[in-house]
C-alpha cells in the first residue's frame, strides 16, 4: 500500500506549530540574562572584563610568589598573562566561527566542539564550579572585608562575628541580583574596575612606601620538600584564580550587536586589550613590589602585611568591598541564566518576574549559607584553581580550537594550542 500524501490542512498546521514554537523560543530568549540585550558598546566588555578578572585574588599574588620563588613566580605570572591572552583571543574569535550562528554561552560552544551530550558533561560542570566557587569566595572576601574596614576603623568598639557581616554583604545581593541582564549591571561593574585598579594600586605603593623589612629572606618557608612542592601548586592555582575571566568571555561578547559587515569580534576585542592592559598594571606591581618588600612573610592578603596607615588600609577594604559586590554579580549571571533556561525550557515554568525572584533570592541565600557556614572557603582556591579555573581559562579554549578547526599537523598553531 501506498503512503498517504500530507493534506494542505496538516501542512498549515505543521507551518502554524513550527511558527509559534519559533516565537515561543524568542520569547523566552528575549526574556533570558545572556541573550536580552545586544547593544552594549566596546567599553563595557573592557569594564565587565576588567571585574571578572581582577577579583581579590590579586591581594594573595604576593603570598603566591612566596611559595613559588623570584625565577619561577615570575615565569609563571608572565606565562598565565600571555598564554590567558591567547586563549581569550581564541573564546572571542569562536563566538561567531559559524555564520549566522552566535556561541552566547561557554557550553554552546564545547556542545559545538565535542558534541551536544559530551559538550555539556565536559564544559557545564566546570563552569558552574568556577562561577558558585567564586560567589561563595566573593561572599567571604567582602564579609572579611567589611569586618577588617570596621575594626581599623572602631579599635575600640566591640568585635562582630564575621557571620553578621557576611549577612550585611549578602542583604546588597538581595537587591542587584534582580537586575536582568548584563548591561543593567554595567554601572556597577564599572565601579567595581574602578576599585580594582584603586584598591591593586594602594596595594602596591603602601608596599613601596613601607621599604623593604629587616632580615627579609625571599627562600621557601616549608621545612619539608613535600610541604615546599604542596605549596608551589597551591601557589599555581591561586594563579589559575587570578586569571579566570574566560567563564564569563562568550556571555560578555554575546552582549554586543553584531552584523556580517560588523562582527562582535572587533568590539569585544579592543575591549579585552584594554582589559588586559589593566590586569597587568594591577598584577605585576602588586606581586612583584609586595614579594620584594615582605619576602617570605608575606600575609596571604597583601593588606594585612601592610596594618599603617590606618585610614588607607580602611579605603582600601572599602575598595575591595565595592569591587567584590561587582564581580559576583558577573559570575552570578551567567548561573541565574543557567538556572533560568532549565527551569523555562525544560521545566516549562512560564517566565515571569516572580520566578526570576525566586530563583534569585534562593542563589544569593545559598552562596551567603555556604559562606557562613566554611569561612575558610577561600584557603580551597588552590584546589578550585587546579580543578576548575586552570581547564576553562588556560586549556580547554585551545582543546576547542584543535577539534573545530584541525589545524595542519606541526604548524604553528597546531604547536602553540599543544604547548598551551
Amino acid at each position: 500500500m501506498g503512503t498517504q500524501s500530507q493534506t494542505p490542512i496538516d501542512n498549515n498546521y505543521l507551518k502554524n506549530a513550527t511558527e509559534e514554537e519559533l516565537q515561543r523560543q524568542k520569547a523566552i530568549n528575549d526574556w533570558l540574562p545572556i541573550t536580552s540585550s545586544r547593544n552594549a558598546k566596546w567599553w563595557y566588555s573592557a569594564f565587565h572584563n576588567v571585574t571578572a578578572m581582577v577579583g581579590a585574588g590579586v591581594l594573595s599574588l604576593p603570598y603566591a610568589m612566596s611559595e613559588l620563588g623570584w625565577g619561577p613566580g615570575v615565569t609563571v605570572l608572565i606565562l598565565s598573562w600571555i598564554i590567558t591572552l591567547y586563549t581569550l583571543w581564541q573564546m572571542v574569535e569562536m563566538h561567531e566561527m559559524v555564520p549566522g550562528k552566535r556561541f552566547d554561552r561557554y557550553h554552546e560552544l564545547g556542545q559545538y566542539a565535542f558534541g551536544e551530550k559530551l559538550g555539556l558533561y565536559i564544559v557545564v560542570p566546570q563552569q558552574l564550579v568556577v562561577e558558585i566557587g567564586v560567589n561563595i569566595v566573593y561572599m567571604v572576601t567582602g564579609g572579611k572585608s567589611l569586618q577588617k574596614f570596621h575594626d581599623t576603623v572602631c579599635d575600640s568598639c566591640k568585635k562582630i562575628k564575621l557571620t553578621f557581616f557576611i549577612m550585611i554583604f549578602a542583604s546588597v545581593h538581595f537587591v542587584l541580583s534582580h537586575l536582568p541582564n548584563f548591561n543593567s549591571i554595567s554601572g556597577v561593574s564599572l565601579a567595581a574596575a574602578v576599585m580594582s585598579l584603586s584598591y591593586s594600586t594602594i596595594a602596591w605603593a603602601a608596599s613601596a612606601h613601607k621599604g623593604v623589612q629587616e632580615n627579609v629572606e625571599y627562600g621557601y618557608k616549608a621545612k619539608s620538600t613535600s610541604g615546599t612542592v604542596f605549596n608551589f601548586f597551591s601557589a599555581l592555582g591561586d594563579v589559575a584564580f587570578a586569571y579566570a575571566g574566560h567563564n564569563v568571555v562568550l556571555e560578555i561578547q554575546a552582549t554586543i550587536p553584531s552584523t556580517p559587515e560588523k562582527p562582535s569580534k572587533g568590539p569585544m576585542w579592543r575591549g579585552v586589550v584594554v582589559a588586559y592592559i589593566v590586569v597587568a598594571l594591577c598584577y605585576f606591581p602588586v606581586a612583584l613590589i609586595g614579594y620584594w618588600m615582605f619576602g617570605n612573610t608575606v600575609e596571604d592578603n597583601i593588606l594585612i602585611s601592610l596594618e599603617k596607615p590606618k585610614w588607607l588600609i580602611a579605603m582600601a577594604n572599602m575598595f575591595v568591598v565595592i569591587h567584590v559586590i561587582g564581580s559576583y554579580q558577573i559570575y552570578a549571571m551567567p548561573v541565574f541564566d543557567m538556572i533560568e533556561t532549565v527551569m523555562v525550557k525544560k521545566l516549562n515554568f512560564k517566565p515571569s518576574m516572580t520566578l526570576r525572584f525566586i530563583v534569585r533570592n534562593l542563589y544569593v541565600a545559598f552562596t551567603m549559607f555556604v559562606a557562613i557556614t566554611f569561612p575558610f572557603f577561600g584557603g580551597l582556591l588552590g584546589f578550585f584553581g587546579g580543578f576548575a579555573f586552570a581547564p576553562t581559562t588556560y586549556f580547554l579554549p585551545c582543546v576547542m580550537w584543535l577539534a573545530i578547526y584541525k589545524p595542519r599537523r606541526f604548524s604553528m598553531s597546531w604547536w602553540a594550542n599543544w604547548v598551551c
